[in-house]
């Protein structure tokens, strides 16, 4: 919003805006962002045309697409960055799509969405264009565009709109990408509309890797560009290495609490036998099932100290538990 209203009322270009938020709530930033500033902010519908002057904000669920045409795309594509509208698709598809024309701007933001696209937008000759992150209330976001990306501007908030306008008053880079990162960047935009052709053909970046994909357990394409490596299955999940790894402590933590449910169950099934065979005069029926209540409830305990601990490992048992 501070961004918005600081932009002149005769901003020369349209302005495309991605924002994390979640696929079950309604946004209610076009209207806020239209309060705000001179410009109007909108959701697009698919297969819009895109004009300057009008700010147009991802809608909820749904990735938002730069067209070569002029036209904008508004698809319900694979999570990337376990994100649905994501940065990534709409940066790679604004340089694919306009190349030197480009300009991205990192905000503010957790994790590292929005690298990968922002080297696909100076790959094609663009310009990039960072939040400092002595100024960001989220530092991540920032902090690893500059870490990985060519950044030609880091600049404070405050600073961004007056540098957006005068960018847009100079004549854009004359360099443009190769013929071969324009089609590796249409390629990938075809994975965000969910292109049939493109999810089963084989031309896709990168080699199979030994990992597999968090969302859909499918196998994950390692693609390195140089310095810096991410991941894609084959039905068009993508992660950045963080949110690859943030994926990986969510599966973790979903299967060591199903581990702790089913091991309850199973301490809880073999008290009721054990007490079931005692009634029954089957003493050694229920020593068993008590050694396998027992063994169930340790299991269950060791997993509740990894749940209840901040990094996932399991902590030390205690002289008494040790004892006991």
């Amino acid at each position: 919003m501070t961004l918005a209203e600081a932009l002149p009322g005769d901003f020369g270009a349209p302005v495309f805006v991605t924002l994390h938020i979640p696929s079950d709530s309604p946004s209610l930033l076009p209207e806020l962002l239209s309060r705000k500033g001179k410009l109007r902010a909108k959701h697009p519908e698919d297969g819009e045309a895109y004009k300057a002057g009008v700010i147009y904000v991802a809608p909820p669920d749904q990735h938002m697409l730069i067209e070569r045409n002029g036209r904008l795309r508004v698809v319900r594509g694979p999570r990337e960055n376990r994100h649905r509208p994501a940065i990534d698709p709409l940066f790679r598809s604004a340089a694919s799509a306009a190349g030197p024309k480009v300009i991205g701007a990192i905000l503010t933001g957790t994790l590292d969405d929005g690298t990968a696209g922002l080297r696909a937008i100076k790959e094609a000759g663009g310009v990039a264009v960072v939040q400092d992150p002595a100024d960001a209330v989220y530092r991540s976001m920032p902090e690893s565009a500059l870490e990985n990306v060519d950044v030609d501007y880091v600049l404070p908030l405050r600073d961004i709109p007056k540098k957006l306008s005068e960018l847009l008053g100079q004549e854009p880079p004359a360099q443009e990408g190769s013929v071969q990162s324009l089609e590796a960047m249409m390629m990938e935009n075809r994975f965000s509309e969910m292109d049939p052709d493109a999810l089963q053909g084989e031309g896709r970046r990168g080699h199979p890797s030994a990992f597999s994909c968090p969302d859909c357990g499918g196998v994950l394409w390692e693609i390195d560009e140089e310095d810096y490596l991410r991941f894609r299955c084959r039905v068009g999940h993508a992660f950045s290495p963080e949110s690859m790894i943030g994926a990986q402590n969510d599966m973790l933590e979903q299967a060591l609490w199903s581990a702790l449910k089913t091991l309850e169950e199973n301490a809880h099934l073999s008290k009721r036998l054990a007490d079931r065979e005692r009634q029954r005069g089957h003493k050694w029926m229920a020593v068993r099932f008590e050694e396998r209540e027992k063994d169930a409830l340790a299991r269950a305990e060791a997993i509740q100290r990894v749940l209840a601990s901040s990094t996932n490992e399991v902590p030390q048992p205690t002289e008494e538990e040790v004892s006991r």
